[in-house]
């Protein structure tokens, strides 16, 4: 009989949608791939008690709490998984981080440089103690993506000239979609260009090895005001119905921005809700000097790729359908031909961030992954505002 592994307990902060996400990937992970460690579902919290106890029946937490103070205390909690809106990510994770948790983050880091900065003096801080800190760009772990980033890193597309990302939704189209908390700017810090644009940021550069160094971009609002839901006021933003009275909308519904990478590749970011018929289509397209890739969230198995060097009676994009054991982290998984979801990104995270736990090491996307992203978002924001071009502070 072998011996039991070392436990990694976990504390989580929300539990709405990236809770319910985060919350599979915890209990998932260790089910199908050989851990190092066993992470123990320990608490999970929410501003509301009843609703946090019923998460925790639900989603198979041990405990509930109504405190995010009481969680980051506990003794017998390990690391803390921050599922929050932004305006809470700096306050909950640099806390964390200062009991000595290991934190895991959600996407983008905070709703401005200067939070980012402070959780990244924070993260600094905590690794010199060996307490680690990782934020949660999750697409970076979707087989297709991971395999991408593997070809440009083996030269298989020579040098990088065109980086080309869209992000496409269509989520609050209609005029009439009520306000939420992701439309207000004093909680979510931005809309398209935080929310989703913000992934495709993060996966370019993640693909490409290269790092977004000036940008020129616009924003827009289309719908200025949307109908406060009933029972709530503009300030609170939670319930379901409408109240009758409208409320602003204080983010962008759309961004859209041209960008110049450190090789002097030069890109093309689009990120909007207002896509009609898109739901959650990722499209990335890399050229480079010796072939080309793409992918697209919404035939997520699949990459195509583009050799170049081929004869031209033969060349042409080819369709990879990335299910074979050999491609990143599909072995744990099912026979090849049957395809992942979106979930199955959130549990590749878990298995990255527990390997690294185990190893002592770094986890990456770091704090300082999250920060340059912000950094990028900022630059695009000012742009906007300015008509200019800006620069991308290192």
């Amino acid at each position: 009989m072998t011996d039991p592994k070392p436990t990694l307990a976990v504390g989580m902060v929300g539990h709405a949608f990236m809770g319910n996400a985060h919350s599979q990937a915890w209990r998932v992970a260790p089910r199908f791939f050989d851990l190092p460690l066993d992470p123990v579902m320990r608490v999970v919290c929410g501003r509301d008690a009843g609703r946090a106890a019923e998460a925790a029946s639900r989603l198979g937490w041990e405990e509930s709490s109504d405190d995010w103070r009481a969680v980051v205390a506990r003794d017998d909690v390990d690391l803390v998984d921050v599922c929050t809106p932004g305006d809470s990510h700096a306050e909950i994770a640099i806390a964390a981080l200062e009991a000595g948790k290991h934190v895991l983050c959600e996407k983008p880091l905070a709703n401005t440089v200067e939070e980012a900065e402070r959780m990244v003096a924070a993260a600094e801080r905590a690794a010199a103690r060996g307490v680690q800190a990782m934020v949660g760009f999750t697409y970076r772990r979707v087989p297709a993506v991971a395999l991408a980033r593997q070809l440009v890193a083996e030269g298989r597309i020579g040098e990088i000239r065109h980086v080309r990302a869209q992000y496409l939704q269509d989520w609050i189209a209609d005029a009439e979609a009520p306000l939420s908390w992701r439309l207000d700017k004093s909680k979510a810090g931005s809309g398209s260009l935080g929310d989703i644009g913000a992934h495709i940021i993060d996966l370019t550069q993640f693909i490409t090895g290269l790092r977004i160094t000036e940008v020129s971009g616009q924003l827009e609002t289309f719908v200025k005001e949307r109908p406060v839901p009933a029972g709530e006021t503009a300030g609170t933003l939670g319930g379901g119905g409408s109240s009758g009275e409208l409320g602003p909308v204080t983010v962008d519904d759309a961004a859209v921005f041209l960008a110049r990478l450190t090789s002097g590749a030069i890109g093309v970011y689009e990120a909007t809700r207002f896509a009609t018929g898109r739901k959650n289509a990722i499209r990335i397209e890399v050229n480079g000097s010796a072939g080309s890739l793409a992918f697209d969230f919404e035939d997520m198995n699949v990459l195509e790729f583009y050799d170049a060097t081929e004869p031209a009676e033969t060349a042409g994009f080819r369709r990879i359908l990335v299910t074979e054991p050999e491609h990143p982290y599909v072995a744990a998984w099912w026979p090849a031909g049957h395809g992942l979801g979106y979930e199955h990104g959130f549990t590749h995270q878990v298995v990255d961030l527990v390997h690294a736990l185990a190893a002592g090491e770094a986890p990456r996307p770091s704090f300082a992954d999250g920060l340059q992203v912000q950094r990028v978002l900022a630059a695009v924001e000012t742009s906007s505002d300015t008509r200019s071009w800006q620069e991308v502070a290192s």
